[in-house]
């Protein structure tokens, strides 16, 4: 009987200690989770603001490519309205 009640004296001990233990781990668990909830909001409001960014510089270069277009298509009009008026003063 009292070899009994040591086993069970052990064995009640080994369960609160792995209760424990898996609370510990859960606690740990959950505290991890929310750091790294934290991190990911952070990272992603970064990579959002840095897309922006790029957006915007993007669209810059777009409206200043045409701009240069517009202003190379007219340099060529007037070059050929120059050309075509050499043409007809060389043929008469």
């Amino acid at each position: 009987m009292a070899l009994e009640a040591g086993r069970d004296g052990r064995l009640d001990l080994a369960i609160r200690r792995l209760e424990r233990a898996a609370t510990l781990l859960e606690q740990r668990l959950t505290h991890r989770v929310a750091e790294a909830g934290a991190n990911a909001g952070g990272l992603f409001d970064a990579d959002r603001a840095q897309l922006a960014a790029d957006l915007d510089a993007a669209r810059g270069r777009q409206h200043d490519l045409e701009t240069a277009g517009a202003e190379a298509s007219a340099a060529l009009g007037k070059a050929i309205e120059q050309i075509t008026a050499a043409l007809g003063e060389a043929g008469a």
